[in-house]
């Protein structure tokens, strides 16, 4: 008798252990009406150019904070009211060194007025449950304004300021940025050590498109953990983007590995850490400035870290 009801305490205990192995989870954003959603990120990359045998070496920090108003849930669809509410970019370069911060409160510094004169402007954004942007209205009006509001900009500085906040206000690429903290999620249930794939698309510094395998490594108290890595390749028939006025196609291959923390109840990025690296070359067609072009072998080396509310 002993025997026998000790073989069924332990089937019963290898069954337990099977049903907490299959247990099936759905990660998902969960957001609620008129609730206020952040996400924050700093991001450092190098950028190594090879010019007639030297190296270049540029490099890039981006610090943004945005906010995501909920307006309204229908469905599987929110529609959100999305604001930066700090931006900056350092640029450092042999050339000399850009640096403007919407939070520098400093009339010389015109640049920076232009970054703080967006600063709690919406945008309207549509993202579903599953995490996909369905659409970011276009931001030019913002942009126009913004510049407008600082008339003692020179033409050079108007000229450098569209440059920057037409590269972080244009759709496609704010619908990368954002993508990159909610669309993460299985379009099925999953279990621990599951594995999905989501292709993300990103707009900068050039059309490229991200293939990510993510995979739900543990459920630790109130948060889902997920690694990811993927590869990245930018678009072969993407038109040439332009560079100090001159049109530039980038061949560019690379990988990446994340580290993700979700909130289990809203899906909402608790932290995400991304390690990126990019390399190929950057072709200079033909052009007044540069006749013949040029093609010019190049690397990116990016950290990046988002945290959310």
């Amino acid at each position: 008798m002993y025997v026998m009801k000790s073989v069924i305490l332990f089937l019963a205990f290898v069954a337990a252990i099977a049903c907490c192995k299959a247990q099936k989870f759905k990660p998902a954003l969960n957001l609620v009406k008129d609730n206020i959603y952040y996400l924050s990120a700093n991001s450092n990359s190098t950028i190594t150019q090879t010019i007639s045998g030297q190296q270049n070496k540029i490099n890039i920090t981006l610090n943004w904070k945005m906010s995501f108003k909920v307006t309204v849930v229908a469905d599987s669809l929110y529609s959100l009211d999305a604001s930066y509410q700090s931006l900056s970019v350092k640029i450092e370069q042999a050339a000399g060194l850009v640096d403007f911060d919407s939070k520098r409160n400093d009339p010389q510094d015109k640049p920076s007025m232009v970054f703080a004169a967006i600063i709690n402007k919406p945008l309207k954004v549509e993202v579903t449950k599953s995490g996909k942007v369905k659409s970011v209205s276009d931001a030019g009006k913002l942009i126009r304004d913004a510049i407008a509001s600082v008339p003692q900009l020179d033409t050079t500085q108007q000229a450098q300021v569209k440059a920057l906040l037409t590269q972080y206000f244009e759709p496609e690429t704010l619908t990368g940025y954002i993508e990159t903290g909610v669309s993460i999620f299985p379009a099925a249930p999953v279990a621990k050590d599951d594995k999905w794939i989501i292709d993300i698309k990103r707009g900068t510094p050039a059309k490229m498109t991200f293939n990510i395998n993510y995979q739900l490594t543990d459920i630790v108290k109130d948060l889902y953990l997920v690694h990811g890595e993927g590869k990245l390749s930018t678009d072969k028939n993407a038109s040439p983007v332009q560079i100090n006025g001159m049109p530039v196609k980038y061949n560019l291959n690379g990988s990446l590995i994340s580290d993700i923390r979700l909130d289990k109840t809203t899906g909402w990025a608790s932290s995400i850490r991304t390690t990126q690296l990019m390399v190929g070359d950057m072709q200079i067609q033909d052009n007044t400035q540069l006749p013949g072009g040029m093609s010019i072998p190049v690397s990116f080396n990016t950290d990046v870290t988002i945290l959310g509310n």
